[in-house]
């Protein structure tokens, strides 16, 4: 068994854990009221995006979301939370560097021994969701657990719809598709973005991720019968009857839509599988980005 398959099977267990921290944290964590930036590169970036969707859309206050490396610095938060699986992340520590004195920051990691210890005022570590893959599934969903039940948003069910997720075949013919889509709609874009980038990642695929009112707005253009569009959570109307009209497959989502993201994880390993490839090892990539300074090589 893959690394990755071993830590997308444990994350109904991560989230109980990830929920259960939200209460000793909540002092760390950004209460309702207060402006808040949250940040993260890949993974991260993309369940940034989501969880600042659910806070601003709960009432908690003003939220947005951006990739580590274009935080607008001009602007006026009063707390950045950052998402950061390794703690090492240049593109992370060089934000909170550039912002300690002014702005409160508060870092979401599995490895509290590394240099974003020291960066952030406030440390969240959810080592119990840590991975030895280079690709995130376990703590990305349990951060993102974590921001749900702070909101007050996290039920059990979610939990019981991780195992179906886990449980149940995958849809039929789905892993011979060539290429894959992913829509959402509000919080569940981000999640669309993130089961794109697993696809990419793990078995090196076609794949697109929209939000859903913009997919006939070109993108459903390219779609053909070789294609599989999956939607995160209530589809607009009428969507699914012009997909398939178009001879592509319509994955609708019946789950939770963080359920449904396993669901993604295990078809990208199951089409890497499927392809001879090997999810542990994805062309390219390294479990952090560390870059090095300007002017050295």
């Amino acid at each position: 068994m893959s690394h990755v398959t071993e830590e997308l099977n444990s994350q109904p267990e991560c989230w109980t854990r990830a929920a259960r921290a939200a209460g000793p944290h909540r002092a760390a964590l950004p209460p309702a009221g207060e402006r808040v930036a949250i940040v993260g590169c890949g993974t991260s970036y993309f369940m940034a995006q989501a969880a600042a969707v659910l806070r601003e859309s709960a009432g908690h206050g003003e939220t947005d979301a951006f990739a580590a490396s274009e935080f607008p610095y001009g602007r006026r938060y009063d707390r950045v939370l950052a998402l950061t699986r390794s703690g090492t992340t240049t593109e992370v520590l060089d934000l909170l560097g550039e912002v300690r004195g002014r702005i409160r920051t508060v870092a979401v990691t599995a490895d509290p021994d590394t240099p974003v210890a020291e960066a952030a005022d406030d440390i969240v570590a959810l080592d119990f969701a840590d991975e030895r893959s280079v690709v995130q599934t376990r703590f990305a969903t349990s951060a993102l657990t974590l921001v749900r039940a702070h909101l007050g948003l996290h039920t059990d069910a979610v939990v019981t719809d991780a195992r179906t997720a886990l449980s149940t075949p995958l849809p039929p013919g789905l892993v011979e598709c060539t290429q894959f889509t992913f829509l959402g709609r509000g919080w569940t874009v981000g999640l669309a973005s993130e089961a794109a980038l697993k696809m990419r990642e793990a078995s090196l695929s076609w794949t697109e991720a929209y939000p859903a009112m913009e997919y006939r707005h070109g993108p459903i253009s390219v779609t053909t019968r070789s294609t599989a569009t999956w939607m995160f959570g209530p589809a607009p109307a009428g969507l699914a009857e012009q997909v398939g009209a178009t001879g592509g497959s319509w994955i609708e989502g019946t789950l939770d839509p963080l359920a449904e993201l396993v669901r993604a994880q295990r078809l990208a390993v199951a089409v890497a599988a499927a392809r001879g490839l090997d999810p542990d090892r994805p062309r390219h990539l390294t479990r952090s980005v560390i870059l090095a300074p300007a002017g050295e090589e």
